[in-house]
C-alpha cells in the first residue's frame, strides 16, 4: 500500500459511521418520519415528509447529529397557509423546539439526542420552478442519491473532513467556504477525493468553472463556480472566498507531496494569555489597536448577519487609519461573548504635522482654490510647489490610533449596526498592551493571528 492509502484508510477509521450508528441513526429518523406524518394527517392539507442533507444520503461523518426532515406541501398552497401548517407540524413533532427563520419560519430541536431541522417548503416539479430557496433541496438529494456509490460517498466524507481539517468547511457567512452539497458535487464530478486534490493542485486556475450537466446557460463573477445541476440559475460554490479556493489548493498541493493524518485532524492551538500577547507586540515592535463591542443589539444579530457588518467596519476602520496616516500592518474581527476589531499598526503616534498634497499648478481654476484656501492660512506651511503640485503641511486631526478610534469611528464606513453603535458610543477602545485584555476571551484567535497559517 502507498503511504496515500494508509493515510486515507486511518482517516475513514475515524470518519465513517459504526454499524451501531448507522442503525440507530435509521431507526430514528424513521421514527421522526413517522411523527411528522402523523401530524400531517391531522391537516386539512396535502402534504409529504422527505429526508434531505448528509444523513439522509449516506455522506456524514462519524459524530454528526444533524436530521434534516421537509414536508412538502402542494404549490397551489399560500406563503402564509405554508408557513402555518409547517410551522404546526414542527411544533407538533419539536414540541421542546424553536423557530427560526430563514427564507420562511421552520422548527428546529431535539429528537431522541438528535438535532433536527423541520422545513416546510413547496413540492414543486423543478427546482426551476421554485418559490422559495429551501424548495430546491429535495432535487440535491435526488441528484445525488442516483450518482453516489457507498466508495463516493465513504470520499465525501474523507473530503469533508480535509475541509474541516484546513478550516475551510462551512457555507456560513462567517467561514464563507464549502458547504456539505458543494462537498458531494465535487467528489462525484471528479470521481473521488484524491481526483479532487488533483485537480485543485495542478488544474484549478481561478475563476474556476465546473458545470455537471452542461446547462451553460449563466454566468457568474465567482473565484469558484459549479452549476447547480438541478438548477442552472445558481452557483453552489457562490458563498466560497477566494481565500478558502486558495486555501484548499495549497492544502491539496501539501497532502499530495506528504500525506499525512494531520491534514484532516490538526491539534488544536494554545489559547494566548495577555502577558504572551503583550510579548508578541513587543517583538514584533508593533502598537496594536482594538474596538470592542458587546451591545445586545450587536450580539442579537445571527451568524450570518453579524460577520457581514463586522468585516465591513473592519474594512472601514483600516481605510479610516490609512487615510490619516497611520500604516495598518493587518487586521481581523473576532466574535464571541463580544465582538472586536482588531488592527495592528506600525506606530502608535504619528507626528504633529502632515503633508497635505493638492492639485498640479496646471489645472487652473481647482489649482487656483487650493491655493486661495491656504494661502493666508496662518495655521499651516505653504503652499509651496513641488513636483509641479501646490502642497501644504498642517496640523493633524489626530495623531494616535486611540484617539483615531474615539473621536473619528463614526466617519468611517460602518455596518449599519455597528454604525448605530458607535454613534451612541455603545463600543470600547483598546490600545497597545491594553489589548492583551482580550485575551481572556479570544486567546485562541489571538494565537491564530500571531502564527498566520495559509
Amino acid at each position: 500500500m502507498t503511504e496515500t492509502t494508509d493515510v486515507l484508510a486511518a482517516v475513514r477509521e475515524r470518519v465513517d459511521p459504526t454499524p451501531a450508528e448507522r442503525e440507530r441513526l435509521a431507526e430514528t429518523a424513521a421514527r421522526l418520519v413517522e411523527r411528522a406524518e402523523d401530524a400531517i394527517a391531522e391537516l386539512s392539507v396535502e402534504a409529504d415528509v422527505v429526508r434531505v442533507g448528509s444523513t439522509a444520503r449516506g455522506t456524514w461523518v462519524r459524530g454528526d447529529r444533524d436530521i434534516d426532515v421537509f414536508v412538502r406541501f402542494q404549490p397551489t398552497l399560500e406563503r402564509a397557509e405554508l408557513e402555518r401548517y409547517g410551522l404546526h407540524v414542527g411544533n407538533d413533532v419539536l414540541p421542546e423546539g424553536h423557530e427560526e427563520y430563514a427564507e420562511h419560519p421552520y422548527v428546529k430541536g431535539e429528537f431522541e439526542g438528535y438535532d433536527v431541522d423541520l422545513v416546510p417548503c413547496y413540492d414543486v416539479d423543478s427546482a426551476r420552478d421554485i418559490r422559495s430557496a429551501v424548495d430546491r433541496t429535495p432535487f440535491h438529494t435526488e441528484y445525488l442519491d442516483a450518482r453516489l456509490t457507498d466508495e463516493l460517498a465513504a470520499d465525501v466524507r474523507v473530503f469533508k473532513q480535509f475541509l474541516k481539517g484546513i478550516g475551510a468547511y462551512g457555507s456560513d457567512l462567517k467561514t464563507r467556504g464549502f458547504s456539505g452539497y458543494l462537498s458531494e458535487l465535487l467528489v462525484v464530478e471528479y470521481g473521488g477525493f484524491e481526483a479532487v486534490m488533483e485537480a485543485a493542485a495542478d488544474a484549478w486556475q481561478p475563476p474556476v468553472h465546473l458545470d455537471p450537466e452542461d446547462h451553460a446557460d449563466a454566468s457568474f463573477d465567482d473565484p469558484l463556480v459549479v452549476i447547480d445541476p438541478t438548477d442552472p440559475e445558481r452557483n453552489v460554490a457562490a458563498v466560497v472566498s477566494a481565500a478558502n479556493v486558495a486555501r484548499l489548493q495549497h492544502y491539496a498541493r501539501r497532502f499530495r507531496e506528504d500525506p499525512r493524518e494531520a491534514y484532516f485532524f490538526p491539534e488544536p492551538r494554545d489559547p494566548l494569555d495577555a502577558a504572551a500577547v503583550r510579548e508578541r507586540l513587543a517583538e514584533r515592535g508593533t502598537h496594536a489597536l482594538a474596538v470592542r463591542f458587546d451591545d445586545d443589539a450587536l450580539l442579537g444579530l445571527v451568524e450570518d448577519e453579524r460577520y457581514p457588518q463586522l468585516r465591513r467596519s473592519l474594512d472601514g476602520l483600516v481605510r479610516g487609519l490609512e487615510n490619516h496616516g497611520f500604516e495598518v500592518l493587518r487586521g481581523d474581527t473576532w466574535s464571541a461573548e463580544t465582538a472586536v476589531l482588531v488592527c495592528e499598526l506600525s506606530v502608535a503616534e504619528l507626528p504633529d504635522v502632515e503633508r497635505h498634497r493638492g492639485p498640479p499648478v496646471s489645472v487652473g481654476e481647482h489649482a487656483a482654490g487650493f491655493y486661495g484656501k491656504y494661502a493666508d492660512d496662518p495655521e499651516v506651511t505653504g503652499p509651496y510647489i513641488d513636483g509641479g503640485r501646490y502642497v501644504v503641511e498642517r496640523e493633524r486631526d489626530v495623531t494616535t490610533a486611540r484617539e483615531f478610534a474615539e473621536r473619528k469611528l463614526a466617519s468611517v464606513a460602518l455596518g449599519k449596526r455597528l454604525a448605530s453603535l458607535v454613534e451612541n458610543g455603545d463600543y470600547e477602545v483598546y490600545a497597545g498592551a491594553e489589548v492583551g485584555a482580550l485575551a481572556a476571551e479570544f486567546g485562541v484567535e489571538f494565537a491564530d493571528y500571531f502564527d498566520p497559517r495559509p
